[in-house]
Parts: C-alpha cells; sequence; structure tokens
C-alpha cells in the first residue's frame, strides 16, 4: 500500500515537529505519572482517576503514531517558487467569485495547515481542485453541491 504524501511549508513541518517532540517528552511523561499515583490509590475496577488516565495515554500514543506517520510521509512545499504561470500547492493566488463578485487570496497548503479563515486553502478542496494547474485570467467552475465559477486574477 503506497502512502500518500502530507504536504507541508518549512512552517508546518516545525509546527509537527514541535508538537511531536512536545508529546512524547512532556505530555507522555505526565501520563504516567497520572496512572501511577492513580494505580497507588488502590482498586483500579472504580477508579475513576486510572480510567481518566488510560483514556489520555490512549489519545496521547494515538497522536504521537499519526504524527510520525506524517514525519515520515511528508513533502515539503517550496512557498519560494516565484514565476511560475500555473497553480501549484505552496501558490498564493487571488481569485475573484463570479457569482458574488468578491475578491479572496489564499495560499495553497496541505490538508495538515489548511485554515480557510486566515487564507491557507487545503489542496485537497474542490476549489483548490478545480484551480490547480490552471494560470492566470483562466475562469474556472468548482465542483460542488451548487457549482460555482472563479476567476484567477494574480499568481505568486
Amino acid at each position: 500500500m503506497a502512502e500518500e504524501k502530507i504536504y507541508v511549508t518549512e512552517e508546518g513541518l516545525k509546527k509537527l515537529q514541535d508538537e511531536y517532540e512536545h508529546l512524547v517528552h512532556v505530555v507522555r511523561e505526565e501520563v504516567k505519572a497520572e496512572l501511577k499515583e492513580a494505580r497507588a490509590l488502590g482498586d483500579l475496577s472504580e477508579n475513576a482517576d486510572y480510567d481518566a488516565a488510560r483514556d489520555m495515554q490512549a489519545q496521547v500514543e494515538s497522536r504521537i503514531l499519526q504524527l510520525e506517520n506524517m514525519l515520515q510521509h511528508y513533502e515539503l512545499i517550496d512557498t519560494t517558487k516565484s514565476g511560475s504561470k500555473t497553480v501549484h500547492i505552496g501558490s498564493e493566488v487571488t481569485l475573484l467569485f463570479l457569482d458574488t463578485k468578491e475578491e479572496q487570496t489564499f495560499r495553497i497548503v496541505g490538508s495538515t495547515e489548511a485554515d480557510p479563515l486566515n487564507g491557507k486553502l487545503s489542496n485537497e478542496t474542490p476549489l483548490a481542485q478545480a484551480i490547480l494547474d490552471k494560470s492566470v485570467g483562466s475562469v474556472v467552475e468548482v465542483p460542488a453541491k451548487m457549482p460555482y465559477e472563479v476567476e484567477i486574477l494574480n499568481l505568486k
């Protein structure tokens, strides 16, 4: 089974690495200490503190595994590319939504960094998929429940 690439910027990669290090070296140790304290209270079958600590341990270990997978299969997005004539992951693109005449600027990023309210659009969204490999001046229909059209006004 081929693993999917996780697209991240240098900033996003740093955040993933920092979160991983924090979980492994700080949070994991805190949870171990909580488990030890809860075990010391006696009967584990009716020990809510122990159950809560075990649940927390499961969540932490799950996130650690998820981060390990991401860090093994990432592809760095080059946000310094300029002069490209088509939209690609890492591009900053200004769009005109033809139905509302509203302009918005987005950076196309991997799904782990997506934050549309702050202008970071996942490469997996229908909008990003529709504009990838298109050039300035292109009018593109975005396949959605109610399809709409956008024009690519600017590309960095």
